[in-house]
Order: C-alpha cells, then sequence, then structure tokens
C-alpha cells in the first residue's frame, strides 16, 4: 500500500510534536502527505517544521489559495484523513459541522476514511459533552481511536494521552485497508496472551522463540478500539508501547507464570484469545549460577526437558465445568510449518480438535514469516470444518478479521 494522498490534521494540543513523527511515518511508507493545522497548532509546531517533513506547502485558512478553492480541493483529493492530536475543541467543532479553517472544511468535504486520534486532559476526555461529540462522529462513520492512559502535562495522568506515532498511523492504514473497528465490544471484557515465553535454564540462558508479541498487542489494540476492557498478560513483547485504551498490561516471563496470571482472571471474561507463543517445555531442574563450558560441559550437553502445562487445553477443560462466572468465547493461535506427512493447516485443524476452541488461528512461520514482521496470514479455523483464508495484511488488518469473527461466536449480553 503506497502513493496514497494523506491529509495529516494537527490541533493545537501539546501533544502537537508528535505529529512530526506520524507524518515522516507516512512518508518513508511512499505516501504523500499534507498537513492541515489549525492556527493554534502552529503554536506548537511552525508550519516549516510541517513543510520540511512533508514536502508540502501548509495552510490553516479557507482563505488561502482561494483561486485552486482549497478549502474544497484538499478534502475532495484525500485518500485518507488522520487527525493527531484531536482536541476537544476540534472535536466539538467537527461534530457541530464547523467549517470555519481549513481543517474542519477538509473534514466536511472528504469522503475518504477519517481517522481521530484524542489527545486532551482526562477530565476533559470524560466531560460528558466530549463523549457526546465522540458519540456524533462514530456515528458518522469517523474512527475514533481510544486514546493510551499515561503521563499528561504537568504531573498528571490518566486517559487522554495520545497514541504513538506508529500506532496510529497502523491503525489508520488498516481502516484504510478496510478493517472495521465498531463499538461492538462495549461493555465486554477481553483477556490476550501475547509475546514468547523464557524458561529459564541458568542466570544467562533460557529456552524461548522468535515472537515479537506483536499479533497479540494488535488483537488487544483493535478490541479495546471497539470498545472492550481488556487484559493483556504478555511475555516478552520487544518492549512494544501498551495498547490503547485502559489496557492492564500484566508482564510474565515463563510459561508457568503466564498459566498462573490468566487463571486468576479468566473466569471472569467474555473472551479469551490465546495469542501468546507458549515454550511447549522447560528445562528440569534451572540452575542457580551460570552453568560454565568445560565444568558443567555435562549439564549442558545433556540437558534434561519436562513439559511445561497446555493453558489452552486447561482453559477449555475448566469451561467445560460451568464453574466460571461467564461461558468466554476461547480462540487459540497455531504457528505450524508443514512437513512429510501434513500441511499447516492439516496441522491446525488436528490441534483444534485437540485443544477444543472455539476458533483456531493458523500462522505457517518459518525463516521471515509472521515472528517479528509487520504482515500476517493464514486460516482461521472453526470446529464445524469451516475454514477462513486470511489475506496477507498488517497484524492490526488481521487483528480486525479475528475480532470480526469473535463477536460473531459471542452471545448476545444479557440485560
Amino acid at each position: 500500500m503506497t502513493g496514497l494522498n494523506i491529509v495529516v490534521g494537527v490541533a493545537g494540543g501539546i501533544a502537537a510534536y508528535k505529529a512530526c513523527h506520524l507524518v515522516r511515518f507516512f512518508t518513508e511508507r511512499g505516501h504523500s502527505v499534507t498537513v492541515v493545522p489549525t492556527e493554534s497548532a502552529l503554536k506548537f509546531v511552525g508550519a516549516a517544521t510541517f513543510e520540511a517533513l512533508s514536502g508540502n506547502p501548509v495552510s490553516t485558512s479557507v482563505f488561502d489559495a482561494v483561486d485552486q478553492v482549497q478549502h474544497v480541493r484538499v478534502g475532495q483529493a484525500a485518500d485518507l484523513v488522520v487527525i493527531a492530536p484531536a482536541t476537544a475543541d476540534l472535536m466539538a467543532r467537527m461534530a457541530a459541522g464547523r467549517a470555519d479553517d481549513l481543517l474542519t472544511a477538509t473534514c466536511l468535504v472528504a469522503t475518504c476514511p477519517v481517522v481521530v486520534a484524542p489527545a486532551m486532559h482526562t477530565e476533559m476526555w470524560w466531560n460528558p459533552a466530549t463523549q457526546d461529540n465522540v458519540a456524533t462522529l462514530r456515528r458518522r462513520a469517523i474512527t475514533v481511536l481510544e486514546p493510551a492512559h499515561g503521563r499528561l502535562t504537568g504531573t498528571d495522568s490518566g486517559p487522554g494521552r495520545l497514541l504513538e506515532p506508529g500506532q496510529i498511523g497502523e491503525a489508520a492504514l488498516a481502516v484504510y485497508a478496510g478493517a472495521q473497528i465498531p463499538r461492538d465490544l462495549e461493555g465486554r471484557k477481553v483477556l490476550i496472551t501475547a509475546g514468547g515465553t523464557q524458561e529459564n535454564l541458568d542466570p544467562v540462558r533460557f529456552i524461548g522463540n522468535r515472537s515479537s508479541g506483536r499479533q497479540g498487542f494488535a488483537l488487544a489494540e483493535i478490541a479495546a478500539h471497539r470498545g472492550a476492557e481488556v487484559t493483556v498478560v504478555a511475555a516478552n513483547t520487544d518492549d512494544l508501547p501498551n495498547p490503547a485504551g485502559g489496557t492492564v498490561v500484566h508482564r510474565v516471563l515463563s510459561a508457568r507464570d503466564m498459566a498462573d496470571k490468566v487463571g486468576e482472571v479468566a473466569g471472569e471474561q467474555d473472551v479469551i484469545i490465546m495469542a501468546a507463543a507458549v515454550a511447549d517445555v522447560r528445562p528440569a531442574h534451572q540452575a542457580a549460577v551460570k552453568l560454565k563450558k568445560g565444568a558443567d560441559s555435562q549439564a549442558l550437553g545433556q540437558l534434561e526437558l519436562v513439559e511445561n502445562p497446555d493453558i489452552l487445553a486447561g482453559l477449555t477443560e475448566i469451561r467445560s465445568t460451568g464453574i466460571w462466572e461467564k461461558n468466554p468465547v476461547i480462540v487459540g493461535f497455531a504457528a505450524e510449518t508443514g512437513d512429510d506427512g501434513a500441511t499447516p493447516l492439516d496441522h491446525a485443524v488436528a490441534k483444534l480438535q485437540r485443544k477444543g476452541c472455539d476458533l483456531l488461528m493458523c500462522n505457517e512461520v518459518g525463516a521471515g514469516k509472521v515472528f517479528g514482521q509487520d504482515t500476517n496470514s493464514g486460516w482461521m479455523v472453526f470446529p464445524d470444518g469451516r475454514v477462513v483464508d486470511v489475506l496477507p495484511g498488517s497484524k492490526l488488518e488481521v487483528a480486525a478479521q479475528i475480532m470480526d469473527e469473535v463477536v460473531e461466536l459471542m452471545p448476545p449480553l444479557s440485560s
């Protein structure tokens, strides 16, 4: 996906400096960017900065380039409009249908996807007026992302922090590619595991895998934007930024750590998605000091391994007893390679039958595939034998496809 005409709108908030990184995110991927700031935004970042980064002139007023009807032309030519940061004032003007500057006029003219990334203090975000305006924009098919929780201006902290530029850019491109982000998970609790577990051999070495956690965090992003209360149990995730909204992230190391934490919260969930790459085995004995070549060569050369708990199978077994508060939809993942006897998809079908989950996402892994990559693909497999192809796309696009199927599997919310 290259060569899009992207309008980056910038409102007047302290987070306006992050828009510079967002512009670079898009230009480095081969897109043409036109920055349309408000007058207030230029008090934080000057026009020269945006012009240098985008390679295009910057305007704020509907009276600029009147001979070219610029207040209409910019929106008409856009393939995608991304506003970051979007202040409470800007969203209020958008909701009211105002067109008193170039940015709001562009939004009124645009027929392409419009993605809004809010940034403001917590009290402003939760103010009923702002929430009503957000609901109005979403009802009009404008995608309003959930803000991050974290440090705000001064010593304040809470919801209202602007998402990181990469998170905004990936979400916007996913929306352009067709990813749906409806508010169909409001009132739901979603538990997601992510990353690769690590099993210590000694204080230095461990048994692990190449999972980066990006797909699990992408699922958390989509679930949060769709209104869910999200909990992530994360092993190694390459220091990824926390997903959007109020996502709670529990950090763990080993498979047993993950099993313990998942077990603590599983019974209250509406959806459990086991996207983590859990190590199948661990060393039978963990050395208290580093094992040395020579002195400990026998221990290193004859490593004794034992199986880790099967977290996914354990969850489906507990669910079958009916002891949980809820009856969650359970989704598994299978990272497979083919062999002489079966294809990756064949292995996934067999795994689904063994695990007893409601949906299994299968990836074909190998050199340069899936782990650590920006894209994903594969198949979604269901107990009734249905197989849905997941075409190559960003991990957010794949996450949106998975969540679409999850929503179809969920029972209605009880009143």
